[in-house]
């Protein structure tokens, strides 16, 4: 296998902003060599204020950017320096010999049942086993070797997207999922897995794009399109990318450009042949793409269109896609809010919080949110004045608040 030199120092550096090595070493104001230096197989221990400087400019203590200090290493951490949680750290009298080989298949079948119980489990439930998960993951990567490791890496990156993916969508806490999801993207990078890094550079550029920062989550989507060449990436996964970057599109307010983009993701899995998917790209399908369309459509005033395309997609949705239900229903509702008809907009906005109450998701919450506010103009007819009951009784304050 080829070296991949310093994976860690050179994920960090992409995922805080800097595409070249050639950038960094402006930023720093050292020579693009140094950085080169520290990109490779043994980076030599920064010295003086460049110590200050990386983890300043980087989020990571040196340790976790790849540097090994010289000489005994009596203060190392013994966990991987992939910048594990605190709380997930093993103690160091835990570490054993060399794991053998069947471990990935143990800790990897566990990566699966965590993915799965996403759709259906309360994320503050589900979110501190995935951590604790991670945790080991960690201290695995420090027993193991060669292809092993390897593989240990790539489920833990699938961790950390995860836990990243909880803790952006369901919890509200984008710093929170930037440090994970660059946890993920060092894993990947240990792996060497240029898909799975694709996926997660694409999520991290959802937290500039959701509050309206268009230069930095296209310069995030840049990466992901580059990662995903790399890993000969398949049509669904690019049309992905498409429905993501129109999000952000959508959000920073250029919904022509989003539709463009939506189009051009429709035409993708026109033609894709639904094989060779990676088995952790389960959050995406035509009927999610019909959601992010009808979303855009309705963002950018074209109601009936918007009305239409949200219907359909909500007729198509699986079953099982309880969280996504709730979001369709609350666009519905924000449908029917700007055409003027309070009491449609308060039946889908209830039917979305009676989805919430079996499944929890922050994101669909925020729909019905904005419903009631775009209702404002109606707020004393008694719709209205029913759906804020429910909006507002002790169970969902409550929760909502705790969340």
């Amino acid at each position: 296998m080829p070296s991949l030199g310093n994976a860690r120092l050179r994920a960090a550096r992409i995922a805080a902003g800097y595409p070249s090595q050639q950038a960094l070493a402006d930023a720093l104001g050292v020579g693009v060599r140094q950085v080169r230096r520290w990109e490779s197989d043994t980076p030599p221990w920064p010295q003086g204020d460049m110590q200050q400087a990386l983890t300043r400019a980087l989020g990571q203590d040196l340790t976790a950017l790849g540097f090994s200090p010289a000489g005994p290493s009596v203060n190392r951490p013994s966990v991987s320096p992939l910048s594990a949680p605190v709380a997930a750290q093993v103690p160091t009298q835990s570490v054993r010999a060399v794991q053998p080989a069947s471990v990935v298949a143990d800790f990897a079948a566990t990566t699966r049942a965590h993915r799965r119980l996403y759709w259906s489990v309360a994320p503050s439930t589900l979110h501190p086993a995935v951590v604790a998960h991670a945790g080991l993951g960690h201290a695995l990567l420090t027993e193991t070797a060669g292809q092993t490791r390897t593989l240990v890496a790539s489920a833990l990156a699938e961790t950390h997207l995860l836990a990243g993916r909880i803790e952006f969508f369901d919890m509200h806490e984008p710093d929170r999922a930037s440090e994970t999801w660059l946890r993920a993207l060092q894993a990947a990078g240990e792996a060497d897995y240029a898909l799975l890094g694709a996926a997660v550079l694409a999520h991290t550029a959802f937290i500039p794009g959701w509050v309206g920062d268009r230069a930095v989550a296209a310069e995030r989507m840049t990466a992901a399109r580059t990662y995903a060449r790399r890993g000969a990436a398949p049509e669904e996964v690019l049309a992905w990318l498409d429905a993501v970057e129109a999000e952000c599109e959508t959000r920073c307010g250029n919904t022509r450009t989003a539709l463009h983009l939506i189009g051009h993701g429709e035409d993708l899995l026109a033609r894709a042949t639904g094989g060779s998917l990676p088995e952790w790209f389960d959050w995406f399908s035509p009927v999610r793409l019909a959601a992010f369309k009808g979303n855009t459509q309705l963002k950018a005033g074209h109601l009936p269109q918007a009305r239409e395309t949200l219907r359909a997609a909500l007729d198509a949705l699986p079953a099982a896609e309880e969280k996504q239900s709730a979001v369709l229903l609350g666009d519905l509702a924000a449908v029917e809010a700007a055409a003027g008809r309070p009491e449609e907009a308060c039946a889908f906005a209830a039917r979305a919080l009676d989805q919430l109450a079996r499944t929890w998701y922050a994101v669909g919450m925020d729909r019905v949110r904005e419903v009631r506010r775009a209702l404002a103009p109606h707020q004393h007819e008694p719709c209205v004045r029913a759906l804020d009951d429910r909006l507002y009784d002790w169970s969902t304050t409550v929760s909502a608040l705790a969340r």
